[in-house]
């Protein structure tokens, strides 16, 4: 039988979304290493919505699941119904709306809050011990949740993101663009991808490593 592995999106575009190189991307590594995602969102509003041409903020409200929807050609679910049991690891792709509409950190750094659903989801897999694989700026949602837990966390390079991961509690590990981290006795697998990538070839090389990585541990 197929490893089942959760997916969390936030929306769907990099400025006020998931990213959705990262999202296409892990969806695509995770059916080639012959697992089964199951994607789950918020049903909830975004906490922004930005024209992705000009970068300027829309007066528009749009809901988070539905637009994580578009990503998985309809195949997501309500975040509510995720179970660690359900599952054999999770993932979390990057891209701006993890940071506004997962939690808050793209307002109020190391003083965020994390989404209470996503918070369950990620405390009850942490528990479970199964694996755990955040990608670009995802890791800031893992370090507020679990950062008591002295975990090892990287976004690549970026000093003052690094601090920030820092004070919640979690250790930062500088990588490159093509490499990740393992955490091995936490079981936390994390990538820079957009953090560093110039290119979708820069952020499909880590976010490759990343989910083989999981995927074998779970």
């Amino acid at each position: 039988m197929s490893k089942k592995i959760a997916v969390i999106l936030a929306g769907c575009g990099f400025k006020d979304g998931s990213e959705i190189h990262e999202s296409v991307l892990t969806l695509l590594h995770l059916v080639r290493e012959g697992a089964m995602p199951l994607c789950f969102a918020p049903n909830e509003k975004q906490a922004t919505v930005t024209n992705h041409v000009t970068g300027d903020a829309e007066g528009a409200s749009r809901n988070i699941l539905v637009e994580s929807a578009r990503i998985t050609r309809g195949n997501i679910r309500d975040i509510k119904e995720l179970k660690a049991v359900d599952a054999d690891a999770l993932i979390l792709p990057g891209g701006y709306g993890a940071a506004l509409n997962l939690c808050d950190f793209a307002v109020k750094g190391p003083n965020c809050t994390v989404n209470s659903q996503v918070q369950r989801v990620i405390q009850e897999f942490y528990q479970a011990k199964k694996p755990i694989g955040a990608i670009c700026i995802a890791p800031a949602i893992v370090g507020k949740v679990l950062g008591s837990y002295g975990i090892e966390l990287t976004i690549g390079s970026d000093r003052g993101t690094a601090q920030a991961l820092e004070k919640m509690g979690a250790k930062h590990v500088n990588t490159t663009v093509e490499n990740f981290h393992w955490d091995s006795k936490n079981k936390i697998a994390s990538t820079a991808a957009y953090m560093l990538a110039q290119n979708i070839v820069e952020a499909e090389s880590g976010i490759s490593r990343l989910i083989k990585k999981v995927v074998d541990e779970a």
